[in-house]
């Protein structure tokens, strides 16, 4: 059972923006680095975006850079994934994650928990 939670997928056309949203009521997110992560049909699970536990630093991968906005609010236990100007290639189930690694966030096997996660959708 999944102990995150994404919420805020659906289908907006290219150029379009979509929020989601991750949240637990069984983990304190605060105490972990948090990370996205996606996945398109035939493909590999890429990485998408992080952020260091107190939201002090981010990192992004190079297809969403300058696109998307990764943050969160530890008061409310919720991370947030903002995608501006998406693009039909950015169609994929997106997935947040947990880690206590900061400096492997881009590597998948390094998280310990993950959300069942949320389907976007970018078409005309």
């Amino acid at each position: 059972q999944a102990m995150l939670v994404e919420s805020g997928g659906g289908t907006v056309q290219p150029g379009g923006s979509l929020k989601l949203s991750c949240s637990s009521s069984e983990v304190t997110l605060s105490a972990y680095e948090m990370g996205w992560f996606r996945q398109a049909p035939g493909k590999e699970r890429q990485f998408v975006a992080g952020i260091t536990d107190a939201g002090g630093s981010t990192v992004y991968g190079a297809s969403v850079k300058d696109r998307f906005i990764v943050s969160r609010d530890n008061t409310k236990n919720m991370v947030y994934l903002q995608m501006n100007r998406l693009k039909p290639e950015d169609t994929a189930v997106y997935y947040c994650a947990a880690s206590k690694v900061w400096r492997l966030i881009r590597f998948q096997d390094r998280y310990e928990l993950w959300g069942q996660g949320t389907q976007v959708t970018v078409s005309s």
